[in-house]
């Protein structure tokens, strides 16, 4: 039987900086004691990822990384303000 092509898995690697390493840490962490669930790294970048497409980013006219993080809180607020005013 074939999987379908959206079940189907990717393997993605990053680098990452130190400091961004021990903030997923410290997201496991503060999960695995919280609630007793082990979150894996996979699961976390998987949850942000999900996230933004929900949230319809797009990285139109975006040139670096710093273009991509303003993005992303425009998205941020744009959605903060709409649950304020429901």
């Amino acid at each position: 039987m074939k999987k379908e092509e959206s079940t189907l898995k990717h393997k993605i690697v990053t680098m990452l900086e130190r400091k961004e390493v021990e903030f997923l840490d410290k997201l496991k962490n503060d999960a695995l004691f919280s609630t007793g669930h082990n979150l894996s790294y996979n699961d976390i970048l998987k949850g942000l990822v999900d996230m933004a497409m929900e949230s319809h980013l797009d990285a139109q006219n975006v040139h670096d990384v710093k273009d991509l993080e303003e993005r992303m809180y425009a998205k941020i607020r744009e959605t903060l303000v709409k649950l304020k005013n429901k």
